[in-house]
């Protein structure tokens, strides 16, 4: 099974579709209740929850998920209806079209559980009509729609921001040791379609930190992420160099990274770092060690790229 212990939990939700095609006078026997093993589509709904619970048994891979919400509803196939989801040659057809809706709060999403329950409850219905029909066929399963995870990005920004890393540490600008975080950091913005258009690595010394954030700034970079100097040792400097020239705060920015962090490793209640704005640019500061940034940036992207429209008075 892959790993997803670095996704962010989100609301994800998911909707499907299917079939079962019957003859006209199986409608009719459905309508009028007189399917010799009774009541249809209860049973199908309580076997379509059924499917979905049981998912992860079925499919190896799948990971177990919280149903926190599913729905599931029965209509006879209808040209009018059902246009915006079927081609002509279905809808010239007869027959039962299940919709099914989940919602669940987790790190992975829930189309694997929805198709699950819509294919279960499909056949759930094919072994209650066959004592009355032989030409029983089940098809057309399909997601309609899935929501949360990758699936939102988009909605963050409209277009790629810009964005640049500061790497802050002593040893790092001396030379003695090699960047590791910087370089990350810049990969990982890099795969969610951010422009990295600065990259540069400055003593952890105050004024040399903010001399640069704010030559930034002053080019409307949209967003700088600093590494190192967020600890409690003598030199780390970031967090309060940050701090002295933000016009305003993102303290739900950290709250994020640090509840993302404490579920990894206590020692994230030891960083210091801070976020908010100076005029239109986003500063975040994270960790020095790899580890740390990259687990960070997990909690907050691409979610934090809302951050510019915000600025720019687009509001929420």
């Amino acid at each position: 099974m892959r790993d997803i212990t670095h996704k962010q939990i989100t609301l994800r939700t998911a909707k499907a579709i299917g079939i079962i095609f019957c003859s006209q006078a199986t409608i009719d026997k459905i309508k009028n209740n007189e399917l010799p093993k009774g009541n249809l589509f209860d049973v199908a709904r309580a076997a379509g929850f059924v499917g979905a619970k049981s998912t992860p048994q079925l499919l190896p891979h799948c990971h177990p998920v919280a149903i926190d919400g599913m729905n599931i509803e029965f209509e006879f196939l209808d040209a009018s209806l059902h246009k915006e989801n079927f081609n002509e040659t279905i809808l010239s057809r007869t027959g039962v079209v299940i919709t099914g809706e989940a919602k669940s709060i987790g790190r992975t999403g829930i189309e694997m559980e929805m198709l699950t329950a819509v294919s279960v409850a499909a056949l759930e219905i094919y072994d209650m009509l066959k004592p009355v029909d032989t030409q029983l066929e089940i098809g057309s399963i399909k997601l309609l729609e899935k929501k949360g995870g990758k699936s939102d990005r988009k909605k963050f920004f409209n277009t790629p921001p810009t964005c640049a890393v500061l790497v802050c540490s002593d040893s790092t600008a001396a030379g003695e040791r090699q960047d590791n975080s910087g370089k990350m950091i810049q990969q990982m913005l890099s795969a969610v379609n951010a422009n990295v258009k600065h990259y540069t690595i400055v003593p952890d010394d105050k004024e040399k930190i903010q001399q640069q954030i704010r030559i930034w700034v002053a080019e409307d970079v949209h967003f700088i992420f600093t590494t190192g100097g967020t600890g409690l040792g003598p030199r780390d400097n970031t967090v309060a160099a940050v701090k002295e020239i933000l016009e305003r705060d993102a303290e739900g920015i950290m709250e994020a990274i640090r509840s993302y962090g404490q579920m990894r490793t206590p020692l994230a209640m030891m960083s210091r770092g801070v976020a908010g704005s100076i005029d239109k640019t986003l500063i975040v500061t994270l960790p020095g060690s790899t580890d740390g940034a990259r687990e960070s940036l997990e909690a907050i992207l691409p979610a934090v790229f809302h951050a510019r429209k915000m600025m720019l008075g687009g509001g929420h």
